[in-house]
């Protein structure tokens, strides 16, 4: 899979990410029947982002994602097809993170979300828009966490 870019607006230095621990994540950039995508609102911290997250232990790429689709939206995929990879230094957490984006298609009904309590106290909600409107809704975004100035930045890469 190909790198698409580095998030890095902290500027941490090539040093300090070799002392950062590793963290594997996936996103999904899911199309419905409509040619609308997911999003993710997080209402409290004022961004969107798409849906995905940690890949677990003993987890391949494809199950995380599947897995993370039904967590988060509700729903399951198919025609999973690898789009690309950033690669995230987030000094906050002392991480380096690299979050694999696939392009899927939705697989049946969209379903009810199974969010984490963490996830229902950010205000985690699934809309679904167009390309553009995504991509202006990503552009606008005015984040109230630290977690915001890497997260939509990302997400308009993929």
């Amino acid at each position: 899979m190909k790198k698409l870019g580095i998030i890095n607006p902290r500027s941490v230095t090539e040093v300090e990410v070799s002392t950062y621990k590793l963290r594997e994540a996936v996103r999904a950039i899911v199309f419905d029947n409509d040619k609308k995508m997911a999003l993710l609102k997080v209402s409290r911290d004022a961004y969107h982002k798409l849906p995905g997250g940690g890949v677990e232990e003993g987890e391949d790429f494809e199950t995380a994602l599947k897995r993370e689709c039904l967590e988060e939206i509700g729903c399951e995929i198919k025609n999973i097809i690898p789009l690309g990879y950033t690669e995230e230094y987030w000094k906050e957490d002392r991480e380096k993170q690299i979050s694999y984006c696939y392009v899927v298609e939705l697989n049946g009904l969209k379903g009810n979300p199974d969010l984490t309590q963490n996830e229902k106290d950010r205000g985690f909600e699934t809309v679904w828009v167009t390309v553009d409107e995504a991509i202006a809704t990503l552009e606008s975004c005015t984040p109230t966490h630290w977690e915001g100035d890497y997260i939509p930045q990302r997400e308009l890469i993929f």
